[in-house]
């Protein structure tokens, strides 16, 4: 009785531990669930979010939403209400951003609304117009003009973390005065890295839009192109093109853009439209997810490419290059750059692109905004060049002061300082501030490299100032560039101490990150001639019956010829500074080829009593011997050494001492080294 008893009370233990444990497991998980209030065609939409987690230090977390009323409209707002022009069954969706808080965003399920009857044409929205906005938040008339002008535009509801979804929001117009057909292309993963960083899991149209098969889309275009060229002559019609109007929005050249495009993305996606009437806008919906191998790197920026052909007759298209910053966390205030992996050889005249982006958590508008931005020394101040901002505001004057909004910018040693002057940015708890996009502001900018700077990671963010408040500081934005290959030629010759006459030449390749700062590792292969010669004196005697002593005087010469190769499987190099580097690595040998020569020559003479030693010629000897020693004598070392000159990249000389573990243990290297 006692042993069942022990037993249940195991048995119950263990099923609590996996009860506690399963109820662990599911509050990781957070939900949304969606309700929606429907009067007529009227919807008010709601969710009943979970509590936040808030991030220690950061500013107070809130919710941003982003809603779809499945019907080709999206709003930002928490509460949006919507009114349906058609009757007919609807699914909602929500994707809500849990910022300053620690965690996964809350889940919500899609919810279907159905809408028996049109009761209300004139009932109020909330959805939002893409390009509205565009044109409300111009400063001028002349941009609002060309606001007015734009056809294509591209939002996202958030930024990329690994193993989360986002969503992106392309909207197309049509600015013409007659009905269009035609394309919309969207272009992701850029091949700049190693792994994909999205799956494209889902595409939602609304308007009779088709997904096709691009493949079919280029022969088409290829076959139908009006100037004419065969696909052989392709790549020599490309390079014909004019480029000079490739770098704005707007552009003429369709088949160079596509195939531009095809070269730096792996993935697209083609989706064809009909009957886009004058002033009809329209909004497609495509959930990206992140995939786990997506650069965890917080600073990086990574880029969508739509580009949209208003009218199929011709090649006049829009181009929109969306860039996303990779995070960790959802955080308003981040740092970014595009040079997070670079190629060392390229970047000398490349511009480096930075993104600082804030948020005002304040509870009324903030009037300054400082930010002091950490440069590291490898980069030209003086090149600077600031791309792009919001609030919008023109570059404050040098040397005087101004009574307008302005950004300014002051060059220090080791930082840049943005001030936004006298401009209004509403804060987040400010009452009647229902929009958290009109809260936030960023600064684009452009820098080169210095003339000289070294090969090395620099990690670097942002202090942000809103008017006299603590400084709130981003992330660390990193740079870093690929290892790259140089490959160095080698030759020298060896000195093998125990030897006499012996001689050694050699040549070979080395290979070793390109320009590396300070340690690397190194792998070298060479092949080396050598030759030495061994020089041995003996003599035998022997007595006959009669007392006389024969005695013969033996000269051996040998000669040993090898072809070898070294190898030295890894080494480690350390670069003192542009001139000196020393090194320590390992070293293997084996003969692929030896041969020997030995030449003895016998003098004869005999010591007669009384009469001394007399040489008898006729009783010479001389003989001659040849082996092939073939494939073998295997050798392995350790050694150390140092070079001078330039040893990062070029000529330089070097020494290096090698101990070997079996005779002959003592070796010294003379070498010149050329990288490239």
């Amino acid at each position: 009785m006692k042993k069942t008893s022990y037993l249940l009370f195991i048995a119950l233990l263990i099923s609590t531990m996996a009860f506690s444990q399963t109820v662990v497991l599911d509050t990781i998980t957070r939900s949304a669930p969606i309700s929606i209030d429907i009067q007529g065609n009227r919807a008010q939409y709601n969710a009943q979010m979970p509590p936040l987690n808030q991030v220690a230090g950061a500013p107070k977390a809130y919710y941003s939403y982003y809603w779809e009323t499945g019907d080709g409209n999206y709003s930002f707002k928490e509460k949006p209400k919507h009114s349906y022009k058609k009757a007919g069954d609807y699914e909602v969706r929500l994707w809500s951003t849990n910022n300053y808080d620690n965690g996964k965003p809350p889940a919500s399920r899609p919810k279907k609304v159905t809408i028996a009857q049109v009761t209300d044409k004139e009932a109020s929205t909330d959805a939002e117009s893409a390009f509205a906005k565009a044109e409300l938040n111009e400063i001028s008339g002349a941009e609002s003009s060309l606001a007015r002008d734009t056809d294509l535009m591209v939002r996202h509801n958030r930024e990329p973390i690994p193993e989360q979804e986002i969503v992106l929001i392309t909207s197309y117009r049509n600015t013409k005065d007659y009905t269009t057909s035609g394309k919309l292309y969207l272009f992701y993963n850029d091949r700049a890295f190693k792994d994909d960083n999205f799956k494209l899991i889902d595409t939602r149209l609304h308007h009779d839009e088709k997904i096709v098969d691009e493949t079919i889309i280029a022969s088409t275009m290829d076959v139908d192109h009006s100037d004419g060229y065969l696909a052989s002559t392709y790549e020599s019609y490309l390079k014909e093109r004019t480029l000079f109007v490739q770098d704005s929005t707007k552009r003429t050249d369709l088949p160079l853009t596509l195939e531009q495009s095809r070269g730096e993305y792996r993935n697209s996606q083609v989706i064809t439209f009909d009957e886009l009437k004058p002033g009809e806008e329209r909004n497609i919906f495509r959930t990206l997810e992140t995939t786990p191998e997506m650069l965890k790197d917080t600073s990086a920026i990574v880029t969508l490419r739509s580009i949209f052909v208003p009218d199929d007759n011709y090649e006049n298209h829009s181009v929109k290059d969306t860039e996303l910053e990779i995070v960790t966390s959802h955080d308003p205030n981040k740092m970014s750059s595009n040079g997070t992996i670079m190629n060392y050889r390229l970047v000398r005249f490349k511009r480096l692109k930075f993104k600082v982006r804030f948020q005002n958590d304040g509870e009324g508008p903030a009037n300054t905004i400082k930010l002091e931005v950490d440069t590291p020394e490898m980069f030209d101040r003086r090149t600077l060049e600031v791309t792009d901002m919001y609030p919008k505001c023109p570059i404050c004057p040098k040397e005087r002061e101004v009574d307008y909004s302005c950004l300014d910018t002051i060059l220090k040693k080791d930082k840049i300082i943005f001030t936004f002057k006298k401009i209004y940015l509403p804060g987040t708890a400010q009452k009647n501030v229902t929009d958290k996009d009109s809260t936030k502001g960023f600064v684009k900018y452009s820098m080169k490299f210095g003339k000289d700077f070294h090969k090395t990671k620099t990690r670097n963010r942002t202090a942000i100032y809103f008017d006299k408040n603590p400084p709130i500081y981003t992330n660390y934005s990193t740079t870093r560039f690929l290892p790259g290959i140089s490959i160095g030629v080698k030759a020298g010759t060896i000195f093998t101490p125990s030897r006499d006459n012996a001689s050694e030449y050699f040549a070979g390749v080395t290979l070793s990150p390109f320009k590396s700062y300070r340690g690397y590792f190194q792998a070298e292969l060479f092949l080396s001639a050598s030759s030495f010669e061994t020089l041995r004196n003996f003599e035998t005697s022997d007595v006959n019956d009669i007392g006389i002593e024969s005695l013969t005087r033996f000269s051996e010469q040998a000669e040993e010829q090898a072809i070898s190769t070294y190898l030295v499987p890894i080494s480690y190099r350390y670069n003192l500074n542009n001139i000196l580097a020393v090194g320590a690595g390992v070293q293997l040998k084996v003969d692929l080829s030896s041969s020997c020569d030995t030449t003895t020559t016998g003098t004869f003479s005999q010591i007669i009593p009384g009469e001394g030693e007399i040489a008898d010629p006729s009783q010479d000897t001389v003989q001659t011997t040849e082996c092939d020693k073939g494939f073998g004598n295997f050798q392995s070392g350790l050694f150390i050494g140092a070079n001078v000159g330039g040893v990062r990249i070029g000529p330089s000389a070097g020494v290096r001492y090698v101990w070997n573990f079996n005779e002959p243990t003592s070796q010294i290297q003379l070498y010149g080294i050329w990288k490239f």
